[in-house]
C-alpha cells in the first residue's frame, strides 16, 4: 500500500489555519470560490495560504497558481467583499509568490468536485499520471490543444464518449 506524501508547504498551510486565532476568518473565506473553477473554494485549490488579524486589519495571503493568473483580481476583489459583508472593514490582500502554487495543494475531495463538473483533475506520479475522461472514466483520451478555457488546462477528447474536456494540468 502506497501512503501518499503531502507537500511540506500544504501541511505548513493547513497548520496555519487549524492553529489559526481566528477561525471565524477562514470559515468566512470557505465561501470565496475560485472565478474559473466555480465548484471548489480559494482554500481547496491551494490559493488561500495564511489569514490572520493585524491590530484591526485582516490581512490574507493567497498565492497565484501561476505568476499570470488574471484571475487573481477577482479572487483578491471577491476576498474583499467577502469580509466586508461578515463586518472587518480594514481588509488588505498579499500576493505571494513563493512557495509557488502546486496542483498537489489540491486535495482530493477537490478533485472529485472538478470531476463531477467535468474537468478531470490534475495527475502526479502518485495517481499514474494517468488522464481520464471526467464524464465515462475512460482513459482512451486524447489532447486536442495545450491550452483549453483557461491558462491552466488543457483541451482534451474522449475517444469512447467523444466529449471534449478541460484537463487541469498539474505544476
Amino acid at each position: 500500500m502506497r501512503i501518499p506524501l503531502q507537500p511540506v508547504e500544504q501541511l505548513e498551510r493547513e497548520q496555519r489555519r487549524r492553529n489559526s486565532e481566528v477561525p471565524e476568518l477562514w470559515t468566512t473565506l470557505d465561501r470565496v470560490m475560485d472565478p474559473e473553477l466555480p465548484v471548489i473554494s480559494i482554500w481547496e485549490l491551494g490559493v488561500l495560504q495564511n489569514v490572520e488579524l493585524r491590530g484591526q486589519t485582516v490581512v490574507v495571503t493567497i498565492t497565484p497558481t501561476y505568476s499570470g493568473c488574471p484571475a487573481m483580481h477577482t479572487i483578491a476583489e471577491d476576498i474583499q467583499a467577502a469580509l466586508e459583508q461578515a463586518g472587518y472593514p480594514h481588509r488588505e490582500v498579499i500576493t505571494q509568490l513563493a512557495p509557488a502554487w502546486t496542483s498537489n495543494w489540491i486535495g482530493p475531495a477537490a478533485q472529485e468536485k472538478l470531476r463531477q463538473y467535468g474537468i478531470a483533475p490534475p495527475q502526479n506520479a502518485d495517481s499514474g499520471g494517468v488522464i481520464s475522461c471526467p464524464h465515462c472514466g475512460s482513459e482512451q483520451v486524447q489532447a486536442i490543444s495545450e491550452f483549453g478555457s483557461t491558462a491552466c488546462k488543457a483541451l482534451y477528447k474522449c475517444r469512447d464518449c467523444a466529449e471534449p474536456f478541460d484537463y487541469f494540468k498539474s505544476f
